[in-house]
């Protein structure tokens, strides 16, 4: 007995759900060198979106509410809900995900989420989103080109991706959307997908930026104050004039994108007061258009 413990933690460890086969048609594009995440994620974006995700998202997102009154605003086209799909969101904290997830479900898609390696190779719950179909992000690395690779097989098969611009939780002083990268935008260019700004607020609220036990301290107090957690989900990003490669262009689909997004988050800033001081979070970014003002020249 005195070994359990110990073969119980590596098996919770070493877990993972068994992911689908690969499609013969994407063994061409392995290599000897690609890590061994990389092939589970191509199966996984090439799949429909797993049952037992479905199924989390249809019977358990009421626990998202237990946080906060969930409002939600705009909406997807049908026809835009077959897919492929590019949504782009600001990125505010932690829980934002989990907010997002459930409001683009209740809009009628089925979210796969870009996030951080760190949290998909977490034991248990990292596994979990990655059969969900959340592609694993190594920015700064030589696997952010397999995550674009994950990312445009997925969009290929008429998933609906959600991406964060900024690459992080924003750190602009005044809490607006920062600038963010142009990889999201050159994917967008080159795959021709639409991008849908979805712009949140509140959500920072339940779980502050600090990892210390804070976050368990601001996580219970939302269960009592119970805090406002918008979403709203805008019109497509106008970006049929712009092509891929073409000098400067996926600079301007970055900013269109950040702009559209500024612009959904200005009433759900307007209807939630000041910002809630959060003395974790860094403050060392710059929002692309302070003061959430976007210049009437920019589409």
């Amino acid at each position: 007995m005195s070994g359990l413990p110990g073969r119980l933690a590596t098996w919770l460890r070493e877990w993972r759900p068994t992911p689908p086969p690969l499609p013969d048609h994407l063994e061409g594009i392995l290599r000897d060198t690609d890590p061994e995440w990389f092939v589970r994620e191509l199966a996984i974006a090439a799949a429909p979106p797993w049952w037992f995700w479905r199924f989390t998202l249809r019977n358990f997102s009421w626990l998202v509410d237990l946080f906060g009154r969930v409002e939600i605003t705009g909406s997807i086209p049908e026809e835009l809900r077959r897919g492929p799909l590019l949504l782009a969101a600001n990125h505010v904290g932690d829980f934002d995900p989990f907010l997002i997830a459930v409001a683009l479900h209740r809009l009628g898609v089925v979210p796969r989420i870009m996030a951080t390696g760190g949290i998909i190779s977490a034991p248990v719950a990292g596994p979990l989103l990655e059969r969900a179909g959340g592609i694993r992000v190594q920015r700064g690395t030589e696997d952010a080109r397999h995550a674009a690779r994950v990312t445009e097989v997925a969009l290929v098969h008429g998933g609906h991706v959600v991406a964060y611009p900024e690459g992080r939780v924003g750190l602009a002083p005044d809490g607006w959307p920062e600038r963010g990268r142009t990889g999201m935008a050159r994917l967008a260019l080159g795959v021709r997908v639409p991008v849908l700004p979805v712009s949140q607020w509140g959500a920072q609220e339940v779980l502050q930026y600090g990892n210390d036990w804070g976050k368990l301290r601001t996580l219970a107090r939302s269960l009592v104050r119970r805090p406002v957690l918008r979403v709203h989900v805008g019109p497509p990003v106008f970006m049929e004039d712009l092509e891929v490669g073409r000098v400067g262009d996926a600079n301007r689909a970055r900013m269109r994108i950040a702009a559209a997004i500024t612009r959904g988050l200005v009433p759900l800033r307007a209807a939630s007061g000041p910002l809630h001081p959060d003395p974790t979070r860094p403050t060392t970014g710059a929002a692309a258009f302070p003061g959430g003002v976007v210049p009437d020249d920019v589409p």
